[in-house]
């Protein structure tokens, strides 16, 4: 259930320090070839923590905002990251998402050095249920928001995997909003 409502509300991380632009709709399914890895039951996740880049954060749940756009934790407390709560918790079979801030309120965010991750790469999730996973950085990428790759970032998965969002590139001064995503793409260790 959680993952067709993921599906049905399908949207990027666009606005960093504005809204966030609305996907048009939502992206095809992956079919997966594999039969899925089992992974942790599922758990809420409570903190992230990025040794590599000194980010630790509690992670606040996140929905939908009216328009249909992912909520983003204020920009006002530009440390803290949230977790999209419609999606699968880090851990369980398919891509959770955690974003944060580039900046806000005059301060770097949590995600201030989210660009600087490079494969093998660890973040950790503590978890409500006392755990913790870890996973490795597969990938990380810059993309001009009008090309977020929905499919690459919300898309089934055959094994439990998690994806970074923040802004990125130059800042647009007129839109108050940063060009581009810095997209992280890990997988379970």
């Amino acid at each position: 259930m959680r993952f067709l409502a993921l599906l049905l509300g399908l949207l990027l991380l666009a606005g960093c320090a504005a809204e966030p632009r609305q996907v048009t709709g939502p992206p095809p399914t992956v079919a997966s070839s594999t039969a899925p890895s089992p992974g942790p039951a599922p758990s809420e996740p409570t903190e992230i923590d990025i040794s590599k880049i000194a980010a630790h954060s509690t992670l606040v749940p996140l929905g939908l905002n009216p328009d249909g756009t992912i909520q983003v934790p204020p920009v006002s407390t530009p440390r803290q990251a949230g977790w999209y709560s419609y999606g699968p918790t880090p851990g369980e079979i398919g891509p959770a998402v955690i974003v944060g801030h580039v900046d806000g309120n005059n301060q770097k965010g949590i995600f201030y050095r989210l660009k600087e991750l490079a494969p093998g790469d660890r973040i950790s999730v503590s978890r409500k249920d006392g755990s913790a996973v870890v996973f490795v950085v597969r990938e990380v990428d810059q993309v001009d928001k009008d090309a977020f790759p929905e499919n690459l970032v919300y898309g089934n998965t055959s094994d439990a995997e998690l994806r970074l969002i923040t802004c990125g590139g130059s800042f647009d001064r007129t839109a108050h909003s940063y060009v581009d995503n810095v997209i992280v793409y890990a997988g379970l260790a």
